[in-house]
């Protein structure tokens, strides 16, 4: 058995008290056979060797997802079932995360979804992601249409522009009763759109936003955007996904927008002027780092160009991006 087939054979097994040995076992590895963050760490003089715990660890800034192939490997990897690709506003230039395992990604998605959630099948879910749709190599569409299958129901689907029609299919359901939760899972600006241009009761619904504003719409702090939100779709709280491009875990926020992480992932808070200077919790606010050990065949360790605070439980919030940061699918604020 090879050390690849080792880590995703103990991912299984993953839990809080084992996190800790994973990760480090798994940076060893990474650093060893990951190119990119090899150079990394060896340009900050760091021997691998010495790092003991989490904070330790170099976290790769997440713009070199963008630049290089990020890739871990100790036979050469070359076949990919996916590769997924940010939408590239900003800068211009999209990041890229290779996936030879596309059914790792899309069953860890399924577990984190249920743990929080529950069945898929006890679910129908209308997805409203046009922006998504609109461009190959979304790792979020990848997820939620997977997602729409495990429901089994032939109302599940997904909408582009079509809002009436969304409308209307959310009033059948909502008539027939038939014990299925319903969740409209979108992304920011066309979930305004439908706020504040249509009448839409979706009491009893679940609103997931994913953020995205991707420059369509004036950017506006996530409490303010679910207060407009609530008030037009006629429910009390909002639901959130955190995740993004270059992550293979996701995290859920049931509302107030405080998130969940899953059992692969932890969010290390950075201060804002020192990027080594790394807590696990800290009162202020600063630059988020996350461990994503769903991220074998990348790189687990990731500097994010987000801005939030990290509470003691582990959830943490996510307040904004640092100033010249592109605007990013799964970040919706700016400070």
């Amino acid at each position: 058995m090879s050390e690849r087939e080792r880590f995703l054979k103990q991912f299984d097994a993953l839990n809080v008290i084992n996190f800790q040995d994973f990760a480090l076992n798994l940076f060893y590895y990474q650093s060893k056979y990951n190119l990119v963050y090899k150079k990394y760490i060896q340009a900050l003089n760091i021997n691998p060797d010495s790092i003991q715990d989490l904070r330790s660890i170099p976290f790769l800034p997440i713009d070199f997802f963008k630049r290089h192939r990020v890739i871990t490997s100790n036979n050469g990897l070359q076949n990919f079932d996916a590769i997924f690709e940010s939408s590239g506003t900003g800068s211009g230039i999209s990041s890229k995360h290779y996936i030879p395992n596309l059914n790792h990604y899309l069953a860890h998605a399924q577990h984190i979804f249920e743990q929080q959630y529950g069945k898929l099948e006890d679910f129908i879910i209308l997805a409203l992601l046009p922006s998504y749709l609109e461009r190959k190599g979304s790792s979020l569409v990848a997820m939620v249409d997977d997602f729409i299958k495990k429901t089994k129901s032939s109302e599940s689907g997904f909408y582009l522009s079509n809002l009436e029609e969304l409308i209307k299919k959310v009033t059948e359901l909502k008539a027939q009763n038939n014990g299925k939760k319903i969740i409209i899972w979108g992304v920011s600006f066309a979930l305004l759109d439908l706020a504040e241009n249509y009448e839409a009761d979706f009491s009893d619904c679940i609103i997931m936003e994913t953020g995205g504003m991707k420059g369509r719409r004036k950017e506006i702090t996530r409490e303010e955007l679910h207060s407009i939100l609530c008030k037009g779709l006629n429910v009390s709280t909002i639901h959130s996904e955190y995740g993004m491009t270059e992550l293979l875990s996701q995290s859920y926020s049931q509302g107030k927008g405080v998130f969940e992480p899953s059992p692969s992932m932890k969010i290390l808070v950075r201060e804002v002027n020192d990027p080594f200077d790394i807590k696990f919790s800290d009162k202020r606010s600063g630059g988020l780092n996350v461990i994503d050990l769903a991220n074998i065949d990348s790189c687990a360790f990731i500097e994010t160009q987000d801005v939030g605070l990290v509470h003691e439980n582990g959830h943490f919030q996510v307040l904004g991006r640092f100033d010249n940061s592109d605007i990013r699918g799964c970040n919706l604020m700016v400070i």
